[in-house]
């Protein structure tokens, strides 16, 4: 297929062009998409996604106009393309198509996005709102991070099922020689072709006994056939695929029989339908499944300036660097500047007069990132001082059981390596392996009176110090500052008004509309391209004399 050009000029007896503009305001999304598309989105910036020969493709600028539209306003592919064939102001914004201009199959949705994954800028939509963001000095020196549930776009499964449905795509993805060897093996009454789960009397603990054992068994049998044979890549991913599945649910019992496993695996795979989605955790009483979509907010312009999916039980803080990449390389390199100005303005100053010396340019403003204490790692807080970056991020507060005496009760000496408790005991900081140290008082806390305030334990406190406790300290007194907590306070809750602003629709707000963790990415990435250009139509940008402005 090969590159579409979408109409360079109107058809002025056909375009419902004056009909909108005369009824549509002018900070209107569809207003700005009218009057920029052709520069935002120009056919020529998708060409690699085409071949050189074919049949025309769908315009590219015609596709991504629908796909921002689509995102904002939370349609399926079949939705966005009627309301694209009958919505007046969807045609507008495409740069003023005929009213009678027809519509595409769903399935150019769908293979534009392919495409888009498969080239070396999948997020170019999104790229190419925050460039023009930029351009008209919208973003700014601070940043905003934080995370929301994305529950995932298919079913949960239970142990049974789960293990069931992996049996089924071994047999579904190998070829009829190798489905009818691995059927030999399989001693279960079950031709897995029917999805779902078995007949069972669940109520019956023998029959689900049995049941869970003649599965396992079946499913070791099909690894066992499988294992050290040269595998296609389909049918080595889904064996794998049924050994994790087992492995993390099913254990061999005390009498032979296999079992459920009692717990729950560390990293477990839910669902066979999409095995990168896991059981996360937002608060302690906020359970779900899926992925964690992470954002960073400009506070000021409200711009979107990165977005990050994860499993649903990554921690935040392992992307909090990927969030604000420009910050550190501009602040690093404002640093280098600075240094080199120093240099030169100690060589010049042995030159000029004492009065040309002393000139300075003015300050810029600090460069700063906020977050909660999901984001507030040792690491990510000493990254940001490094690079001259002032903290806003959240360090947990040390807490105790029970109301008993907390961490912060006690006296932790870094430099004598030592802790005194809140009765007055001193003790020496033990070295652990992991860099920290383990502060015991055993015997100390038996004839304590604060004992029943402090412990319960029958071998008395003992306090554990972080590795770098001292990062710790340091940031929980900034926390403590009338100033820091203004700051905190008056930035920290604009993301989460970003954050309503993209979840309220119902098709593909909460709820994801992709599967894996690449595909809800992309997506998650072409909500945020979506979201920016609203916002810079109701800021008023357009391009003018070659320039972006506000």
């Amino acid at each position: 297929m090969s590159l579409g050009q979408a109409p360079q000029s109107e058809d002025v007896f056909r375009s419902g062009s004056q009909f909108c503009r005369e009824r549509l305001a002018p900070t209107s999304i569809y207003e700005l998409l009218y009057r920029e598309s052709h520069r935002l989105f120009p056919d020529e910036d998708f060409a690699d996604l085409f071949a050189k020969i074919g049949r025309d493709s769908v315009p590219p600028r015609i596709v991504a106009v629908v796909m921002v539209l689509q995102r904002l306003e939370g349609l399926s592919d079949r939705e966005a393309v009627e309301r694209f064939t009958f919505d007046l102001r969807w045609k507008y914004a495409a740069g003023g198509l005929a009213y009678d201009e027809p519509g595409f199959v769903h399935t150019v949705l769908v293979d534009m996005r392919a495409r888009l994954r498969r080239s070396v800028r999948p997020n170019r939509i999104f790229e190419t709102a925050l460039a023009v963001a930029h351009s008209a000095g919208l973003v700014g020196r601070k940043r905003v991070l934080d995370s929301t549930p994305l529950y995932d776009a298919v079913a949960t499964q239970d142990t049974v099922t789960l293990v069931r449905s992996a049996i089924r795509s071994v047999l579904a993805v190998a070829d009829a020689q190798w489905e009818a060897r691995l059927r030999t093996v399989c001693r279960r009454d079950d031709d897995y072709r029917a999805p779902g789960k078995p007949v069972c009397d669940w109520q019956d603990e023998a029959a689900r006994e049995a049941l869970i054992d003649a599965l396992s068994r079946d499913a070791y049998a099909i690894l066992a056939a499988l294992d050290g044979e040269q595998l296609t890549r389909e049918l080595s991913q889904a064996a794998q695929l049924l050994s994790t599945v087992v492995g993390q649910d099913i254990e061999p019992g005390e009498s032979g029989v296999f079992r459920i496993v009692r717990g729950v695996a560390k990293n477990r795979v839910i669902s066979t339908v999409d095995p990168e989605a896991r059981h996360g955790h937002k608060t302690t009483a906020h359970g779900f499944d899926g992925y964690k979509g992470h954002l960073a907010v400009d506070p000021d312009s409200e711009i979107i300036t990165a977005t990050e999916v994860t499993a649903g039980n990554a921690a935040d803080g392992s992307v909090a660097e990927k969030l604000c990449p420009e910050v550190f390389e501009q602040a690093l390199a404002e640093q280098e500047s600075a240094k080199g100005y120093e240099q030169n303005t100690t060589r010049e100053s042995e030159k000029e007069s004492p009065r040309e010396s002393e000139k300075e340019s003015p300050a810029a403003e600090p460069f700063a990132v906020y977050g909660d204490t999901a984001y507030g790692t040792t690491e990510f807080v000493q990254k940001l001082e490094g690079a001259e970056i002032e903290v806003y991020v959240k360090v947990a507060l040390p807490s105790a059981p029970a109301g008993k005496f907390s961490k912060a009760a006690f006296e932790v000496d870094l430099e004598n390596r030592t802790v005194r408790c809140p009765g007055g005991v001193l003790v020496v900081i033990k070295d652990s392996t992991d860099g920290g140290g383990l502060a015991h008082f055993g015997s100390h806390c038996t004839d304590c009176p604060l004992r029943s305030r402090c412990t319960d334990g029958k071998r008395g406190r003992h306090l554990r110090i972080h590795k770098d406790e001292a990062t710790l300290q340091r940031e929980r007194h900034r926390q403590q500052a009338p100033t820091w907590k203004a700051s905190y306070r008056a930035t920290r809750p604009k993301v989460e008004r970003k954050f309503g602003h993209l979840m309220h629709k119902r098709h593909g707000g909460r709820r994801a509309r992709m599967r894996g963790t690449e595909r809800v990415g992309q997506d998650f990435a072409l909500l945020g391209a979506a979201h920016n250009l609203k916002r810079l139509a109701k800021l008023g940008v357009r391009h003018e004399n070659g320039v972006w402005r506000r």
